[in-house]
């Protein structure tokens, strides 16, 4: 009689690895990232200074880096996006905002997927994961760009947002791109026409500064307002 050979035991499952040493990676590379943009002197990119002494091939490049670095550090876009106005006017300056937005985006997203999102997923657990998840997942480049022609949404919170789900890349970086032309264009506008106030290309782009000004505090005032109609409930 031939005898079965006995099955090879099932390997011991290995324990699962936690998410946290990744994650402190993350806060730590964001935290000296934003501590080197504030060493450095943020004001050259207003005064003029950045470009002293660099060729002008070397320009369009460093801006972009510099702009990538300034998103990925969480600086202010409104005021990345004057700096550009100021130093290279409409045309160039708007090119190489939406360029360096769409870099520090893809950067940011990488840096949130690969380090990050199992923390966060845990962190957010519940409804609201599943909420993102679904509406990222299959709607994935229709939200980003929803999200990213909203006026006033936190444009990191919609970045670590999306890496955290499971929206793809391609789609999250095109419409990236394309989302944050409109309001971009405005403040590179406002910025580049400032030396000329009475000018109807400053006054068109102060004007549209102030409407998205307004739009971001409707999200803002109806909180409130829920929040005192659940007080007085």
């Amino acid at each position: 009689m031939f005898c079965l050979p006995h099955p090879a035991p099932a390997p011991p499952d290995l324990p699962e690895r936690s998410p946290w040493p990744r994650f402190a990676l993350l806060v730590v590379i964001l935290a000296a990232v934003t501590g080197a943009l504030l060493l450095w002197n943020p004001t050259a990119l207003f005064d003029g200074s950045l470009f002293t002494g660099t060729p002008w091939y070397w320009r369009a490049p460093l801006f972009t880096a510099v702009y990538a670095v300034g998103t990925v550090a969480f600086f202010p876009r409104p005021a990345l996006n004057a700096a550009a106005g100021l130093l290279l006017g409409v045309q160039q300056g708007l090119a190489l905002a939406v360029l360096g937005t769409t870099v520090g985006a893809a950067v940011a997203f990488g840096l949130a997927r690969w380090l990050g999102r199992d923390a966060l997923r845990r962190l957010l657990r519940g409804r609201v994961l599943l909420a993102m998840d679904r509406r990222f997942t299959h709607q994935g480049f229709r939200s980003i760009l929803l999200l990213r022609l909203l006026p006033g949404l936190p444009f990191q919170a919609a970045t670590y947002g999306a890496a955290v789900s499971g929206v793809r890349f391609p789609p999250f970086i095109l419409a990236t791109a394309l989302g944050v032309i409109p309001v971009t264009a405005v403040y590179v506008a406002a910025a580049a026409t400032a030396r000329e106030p009475g000018s109807t290309g400053f006054l068109l782009s102060a004007g549209l500064i102030g409407v998205i000004a307004l739009t971001s505090l409707v999200p803002l005032v109806r909180a409130a307002l829920r929040r005192r109609r659940a007080v007085q409930a």
